[in-house]
């Protein structure tokens, strides 16, 4: 499925395996620029360091350690959209 496959709109589910599809493609610089964009250089350091913080107090080992921050980087570009593409159809 694709954002431009229908004109309905999608559900909250439908556009986050979107955006997880979406983001698994990506290079790395293209990551990098999307993440400078979209994401306050204040928020990522704040993950980074509260996905240290829950991995040492969880003992947690690689690789889930390794993925904690792009969980939370997943979380909060999905929120990021959710708001510009639903957030007004919610209010209406």
């Amino acid at each position: 499925m694709s954002l431009t496959d229908s004109s309905a709109p999608l559900t909250r589910e439908e556009l986050a395996w979107e955006l997880v599809e979406i983001f698994d493609e990506l290079s790395v610089e293209h990551i990098n620029e999307m993440l400078a964009k979209n994401v306050p250089l204040e928020t990522l350091s704040f993950m980074a360091k509260y996905a240290e913080d829950f991995a040492d107090t969880n003992q947690l080992e690689d690789p889930v350690r390794k993925r904690i921050p792009n969980l939370l980087l997943l979380g909060y570009l999905l929120r990021i959209v959710e708001e510009r593409l639903i957030g007004d159809d919610d209010e209406a």
